[in-house]
């Protein structure tokens, strides 16, 4: 429940490069919701402005106010105990976000003599920099022969700070990474990057002290926990949250390399169960798949709610470490009394104190403003977790659609330039062959897709030809072809003759024709081959067979 509570606040509006700060009596109420990932939050003020009245104050955050430029958001909060038996040392809480929406009333007061002043009431909702931002980030581009960390520094924009530790996910050269995201899927760049840590058992964090974020390998253990003082605490909870009741299997449909691997919890229900369906032959990416999906198979252990009574004289964060107090009786049944807590998450709430509670003069418009020791009903509530919990807290995020479709066309290095040649790349690594496709939209980068039957039957062996225009579907790490998009040069026929043909060969002037058409209504099967100046030629029509071979002379 709500406590009075003295705070000393440290508010600064940056708009448009201009800092405006705000006086701590200013300061109404605001909202806090910290998490490890990142936070929201909102704030009240008012500002006082006289000119309208004949006046000297004058309210100078208006005319930035009201324009839509980008508010950066600075708030600051530290405890002011008046009970202690010596004076603490105090440290400070520090958020630091951007404006989402705001708002602006007004309102008169009327003083004494018939004169009145102007408070003008203002309001800003903020989030960290990553959720406003790259939440309206839609990027479709296409890299190769880069990093993860190279797409993350091309996208995170200079309001982002990116400080990672996670060198398996991120500095490995990757052939391809493709983001395909369109605001119709619903999936921005921030829902990409948290889906990218969760697909990989990844964490996110948010460092309040930098207010930066690190993508890591796991969450940070080092440093020196902080002790709570039993003081501080109004009460105790200890939460158990969901266990996994499911067994994982790792399935591979590949004909030649079926496996289906199972992957036990011991906490798990009999027959219940998730499968991972994969189509791979690479047995490589089998195993890995296992080794990610067994580390993310984790039971939850138990967490600890803490309702306080007041702000804390050491201020901390959520990833703060943590050690619960030691006071006989206090400790909450289960959690042992030497063990490490996390700050999980963290929710602020500051009100105005009725007036009744705020003292003398509580008729006077200025009394009841908040006074400069920014007295307030605050709620204030964290959640901590194990030190060694395994479990990994993300924001809310939409899974990026794939694939998105691009036209390419086909590399071949075989023959001249003319040559409509086909090529097989093979990998040394796995042995698999594939074709080289060119992206023309993506400044002609190449990527290689599975060199395999495609739409055709095994028994018809037609690889894709140097030149052809493809149509390529695009994975985040992966690509295939979908279909082709074009005819041959030289291989369509007219629409008056209803013909069908197979043209083969490197050109038209060196290479094999077979076409069924009708003349006259009539069925004409021709079967020609070509080389420059000699031709071959079979021909059947009503009543004719033609063998030709000539050679043609200059």
């Amino acid at each position: 429940m709500p406590h009075a509570e003295r705070l000393d606040l440290g508010l600064t509006l940056t708009i448009g490069g201009t800092a405006h700060a705000i006086a701590p009596a200013d300061i109404l109420a605001f909202e806090l919701d910290l998490h490890g990932w990142g936070h929201e939050g909102r704030v009240e003020f008012r500002v006082l402005d006289e000119t309208a009245h004949g006046g000297q104050k004058k309210d100078k955050l208006l005319a930035d106010f009201l324009k839509p430029d980008l508010v950066e958001v600075a708030l600051e909060l530290k405890a002011v105990h008046s009970d202690t038996a010596t004076k603490p040392t105090y440290t400070s809480l520090k958020v630091k976000g951007l404006g989402l929406d705001k708002a602006l009333s007004e309102e008169t007061v009327a003083q004494a003599k018939g004169a009145a002043i102007t408070y003008r009431h203002y309001t800003v909702r903020f989030v960290d920099a990553a959720r406003l931002l790259w939440t309206q980030h839609f990027p479709c581009a296409l890299y190769t022969q880069k990093t993860v960390q190279d797409v993350l520094d091309a996208h995170k924009g200079d309001k982002i700070a990116l400080a990672n530790d996670w060198d398996a996910a991120l500095a490995a050269t990757c052939p391809l990474l493709f983001l395909g995201l369109s605001p119709e899927s619903g999936a921005s760049f921030y829902d990409f990057v948290v889906w990218f840590v969760h697909a990989r058992n990844g964490v996110l964090a948010y460092d309040y002290t930098a207010q930066g974020y690190q993508l890591r390998a796991a969450k940070a253990a080092t440093g020196t926990p902080l002790t709570l003082r039993s003081e501080d605490v109004d009460a105790v909870t200890v939460v158990f949250p969901e266990v996994a009741r499911h067994d994982v299997a790792i399935l591979n449909a590949a004909a030649e390399s079926p496996k289906n691997q199972a992957i036990t919890n011991a906490k798990a229900v009999t027959g219940i169960r998730q499968d991972v369906l994969l189509r791979t032959d690479i047995a490589d990416d089998v195993q890995k798949r296992v080794t990610l999906e067994t580390a993310r198979l984790k039971v939850r252990g138990l967490e600890v709610e803490l309702e306080w009574n007041r702000f804390p004289t050491v201020a901390f964060a959520p990833g703060a470490l943590v050690k619960l107090p030691q006071t006989a009786g206090w400790v909450a049944s289960g959690v042992p009394a030497t063990e490490t807590f996390r700050v999980r998450r963290m929710t602020l709430r500051a009100e105005p104190l009725p007036p009744e509670e705020v003292g003398e003069g509580e008729g006077d418009e200025d009394a009841r403003r908040p006074s400069p020791e920014s007295r307030y009903l605050l709620t204030l509530t964290t959640r901590l977790e194990r030190k060694d919990e395994l479990h990994v807290d993300l924001p809310p995020f939409v899974t990026p659609v794939y694939p998105r479709f691009v036209e390419g066309l086909i590399v071949s290095e075989v023959g001249e330039t003319t040559h409509e040649t086909w090529q097989a790349y093979t990998d040394t690594a796995t042995s698999l062959d594939s074709y080289k496709v060119k992206m023309p939209l993506f400044a002609n980068q190449i990527i290689q897709v599975p060199f395999n039957a495609n739409l055709l039957p095994g028994h018809f062996y037609f690889p894709a030809y140097k030149g052809a225009r493809v149509l390529v579907a695009l994975d985040f790490q992966r690509a295939w072809l979908k279909r082709h998009l074009d005819w041959r040069a030289g291989a369509r026929l007219p629409s008056d003759g209803q013909g069908v043909h197979l043209l083969v060969g490197k050109t038209t002037e060196n290479g094999t024709s077979m076409r069924h058409f009708y003349d006259d209504n009539k069925p004409v099967l021709r079967l020609q081959r070509t080389n420059a100046s000699d031709t071959e030629k079979i021909e059947l029509k009503e009543g004719t067979l033609l063998i030709l071979v000539k050679e043609e002379t200059t």
